[in-house]
């Protein structure tokens, strides 16, 4: 290749250096709104313990700004609660501190609406605000659970299934603790079901079943229908040896539970079937 070939390949490669240098783009940084949620969670549940309590809802923005950040939110209730009656709260909007990213909006429940077993959902919602800060799309709702303390008269029979650990009994002397296990439960109207109870006695009896009952949850009844097939009437006695076991409720004696405290009181009466029973009252506490 001669010089001037050369001098012209030189010539040309930074001409199109200088082409492409000024054909580069400019890098634009778009700096997104300042937008407000709830710290990225949607639900929660309130529980309802005492007539003070109250409930702080996390409400957050993307960027600390150096003046107040004012959001604004409308609470609706899908169940029927009623601000000033079910639940209370500060008007419709809170402010952020200058320097801050954090705030909450605090609700107060009503221990006396939830006290009977009344449970509600609030729906609190962030609103955009002509000029200001609006939320995430993906965060705009909150959904926030009311209930009062445990009710006993709100009966869920599956929670009673599984073993209890702490069972005793009396019948003509104390025995236990030993284990007993509810293997089974059938509804049978809105406010009774059946339970199935194993290893009554703790001497290999076959399962009994009571009928659970809280029409009244300040008077709830557990009690059964007579039963025989029990197990060997040998393990009351060896006089017996052979024969089989029913039980009954016990005369004006029925048992009782609490679905909150997860325990059974259940009295029988024990007898020898075709025989009679005998005039002793059988005792069971069951307890988780």
């Amino acid at each position: 290749m001669n010089k001037i070939l050369s001098i012209r390949i030189l010539t040309l490669g930074v001409m199109i250096l200088s082409v492409m240098n000024g054909c580069k783009k400019t890098n634009t940084v778009t700096i997104p709104p300042v937008q407000s949620h709830f710290t990225f969670k949607d639900a929660g549940t309130y529980e309802i313990l005492a007539a003070n309590s109250n409930i702080s809802i996390p409400i957050g923005i993307t960027a600390v700004q150096t003046t107040p950040t004012v959001i604004e939110y409308t609470i609706s209730s899908p169940t029927g609660a009623v601000a000033g009656t079910q639940y209370t709260v500060a008007g419709n909007s809170i402010t952020i501190p200058a320097g801050q990213s954090l705030s909450s909006i605090d609700i107060n429940g009503s221990l006396a609406a939830y006290s009977s077993g009344r449970k509600d959902t609030l729906v609190v919602t962030l609103q955009s605000k002509a000029g200001g800060v609006g939320p995430i799309l993906t965060n705009t709702t909150y959904k926030l659970s009311l209930r009062g303390p445990c009710f006993e008269g709100d009966v869920t029979l599956s929670a009673f299934l599984g073993s209890y650990k702490n069972t005793y009994e009396d019948f003509g002397g104390a025995y236990g603790p030993y284990t007993t296990t509810i293997s089974a439960v059938k509804v049978l109207t809105a406010k009774t079901g059946e339970v199935t109870v194993t290893n009554i006695y703790d001497y290999g009896w076959n399962p009994i079943k009571f009928i659970l009952d809280w029409t009244d949850a300040n008077n709830r009844i557990a009690t059964l229908t007579q039963q025989a097939g029990i197990g060997d009437a040998g393990t009351l006695s060896a006089t017996y040896a052979g024969r089989d076991i029913s039980v009954r409720p016990f005369a004006g004696q029925p048992g009782t539970f609490s679905a909150c405290k997860q325990t059974l009181n259940l009295k029988l009466q024990v007898g020898v079937t075709g025989l009679g029973f005998f005039g002793t009252l059988y005792s069971v506490n069951m307890a988780r």
